[in-house]
């Protein structure tokens, strides 16, 4: 690397960390964080620092939140009665570009991954089950990812949720196998919903 200032060499060390941020791009930000003005750089930095202290879990769905409830779960006209698993908070603006599904979320904050020692109990399974003891849901959709992981929560959600009688769907796979639902554009997640078939 070449030799930079101590302090635009540790911004660049920091946005490096960032996902799919290199060497180059992380330079280029760098650069133009130093050629804006302070306020916009104290803009930047508040609204970083703003994410880490503003926001939490949601109560209900463990969707990122503002409050103790997000905006769905804050919804009265969202139907009650269907609840989209997903993997991560983000997966939720793939569902949602679709402007096809109105119901309510659920967060589980990964999959199911015995060889990175995670089974149920460190996902957000419990509170999806109190959910459904406490609440009027009629239909779990699965939206998990189409890997290996997604498939095997997927499976183990319907084997926990059916005996209960709740009715578990999963997305239809307009999703390629071993993608991401954050990458998947609009047509191909309204037809991966559209497509949900049980499981």
């Amino acid at each position: 690397m070449p030799d930079f200032a101590e302090p635009l060499a540790r911004l660049i060390t920091e946005f490096k960390r960032l996902p799919g941020i290199g060497q180059k791009s992380a330079q280029r930000i760098a650069f133009h964080v130093l050629r804006a003005s302070r306020d916009d750089a104290q803009h930047l930095s508040q609204a970083i620092l703003d994410v880490k202290d503003k926001l939490g879990l949601c109560e209900i769905c463990n969707n990122i939140s503002d409050g103790q409830q997000c905006q769905f779960c804050r919804d009265p006209a969202r139907d009650q009665h269907t609840i989209c698993v997903v993997e991560e908070p983000h997966n939720i603006v793939g569902v949602e570009s679709t402007r096809q599904f109105n119901g309510l979320y659920h967060v589980l904050h990964g999959t199911l991954s015995p060889l990175r020692g995670i089974g149920p109990e460190q996902l957000k399974i419990k509170s999806l089950v109190d959910r459904i003891a406490h609440g009027s849901v009629e239909e779990i959709i699965v939206a998990t990812n189409p890997n290996a992981e997604g498939e095997a929560t997927a499976v183990y959600l319907s084997k926990l949720l059916k005996p209960i009688g709740m009715k578990v769907t999963r997305i239809g796979m307009g999703i390629p196998v071993g993608s991401d639902l954050e990458y998947a554009d609009e047509v191909t997640m309204w037809k991966a919903i559209e497509g949900r078939r049980e499981i």
